[in-house]
């Protein structure tokens, strides 16, 4: 294939098109993975993209989530993110994600983001003596030869959009190795198996704006966001989660808008996700 098969951007409505009636070519797995992730190629009408395709099958069971659902979490934290972004684009967050068949039979399919080779950092371990002014130290840790470093992320818009959206999802493993910076500078977060349950399991490396007043732009968003779940959006979650789950959400959504803070670290529950990168 050209570099120009693949380099293209496509549009939102065209690389949905191509996840669901494209071809799947594996190309290869991806080691540092908990569950089975492979990335593959996917064909459709001479336009060709990279992707992540995971299936169902290479699920690792877990103690807190039904088995085999992980794939369909996927797809709703992309649901979630594309409905809220058709009212504001800040929250295109998630890239083009569907649950398909392929290969090795059903799971998510999502497109696969280049990160930029010259790419800011935002989020990560930083030496203590080079943390950026302004930024939020989350953790601190040491090296084996007692170098100090901070886990800590910038004070960015991009990131605290990405904050209130786990905060919706209930996101249970936002790691900074999960935050891309991809073309144009857009913050992409990915790996959203395990969100959606309907206890309260938010971890996250993105506390910075912990306690702090949400912005207008997030009040707007929850608001419209509270009479998506009770119509077509929550209908669209219907077929991925438990009627619990989808509830839940609700009540995640109207207690954020209530309250009008970014929520706490929670107690009796590890607050940042192993490994946290």
């Amino acid at each position: 294939m050209t570099s120009t098969e693949i380099d293209r951007v496509l549009d939102e409505p065209d690389a949905l098109r191509l996840l669901r009636r494209g071809e799947l070519e594996l190309e290869g797995r991806l080691v540092d993975a908990s569950n089975t992730t492979l990335r593959a190629f996917v064909t459709l009408d001479g336009v060709t993209r990279r992707c992540v395709y995971k299936p169902v099958r290479g699920e690792r069971p877990l103690w807190d989530f039904p088995d085999g659902t992980l794939a369909g979490r996927e797809v709703s934290a992309y649901l979630v993110s594309a409905w809220m972004a058709e009212r504001d684009p800040g929250f295109a967050l998630i890239p083009p994600t569907i649950l398909r068949d392929g290969p090795l039979g059903p799971g998510a399919c999502q497109l696969w983001i280049d990160e930029q080779e010259d790419a800011e950092q935002v989020v990560g371990f930083i030496p203590m003596w080079e943390l950026p002014p302004g930024w939020f130290r989350i953790a601190s840790a040491e090296d084996d030869d007692g170098e100090r470093y901070a886990l800590a992320h910038a004070d960015d818009e991009r990131l605290a959009r990405l904050a209130v959206l786990d905060a919706v999802l209930n996101n249970a493993d936002r790691k900074g190795g999960h935050v891309l910076l991809g073309p144009g500078d857009r913050i992409y977060g990915v790996d959203h198996g395990i969100c959606f349950h309907a206890e309260e399991k938010l971890r996250t490396v993105l506390w910075g704006w912990a306690g702090k007043r949400l912005p207008d732009w997030a009040l707007a968003a929850l608001d419209e966001l509270r009479a998506g779940l009770r119509g077509d959006l929550g209908e669209a979650l219907d077929e991925h989660l438990t009627t619990a789950e989808v509830h839940a959400t609700r009540r995640r959504v109207a207690r954020l808008h209530a309250r009008r803070t970014f929520p706490d670290p929670p107690e009796g529950w590890p607050a940042v996700p192993w490994p946290p990168i």
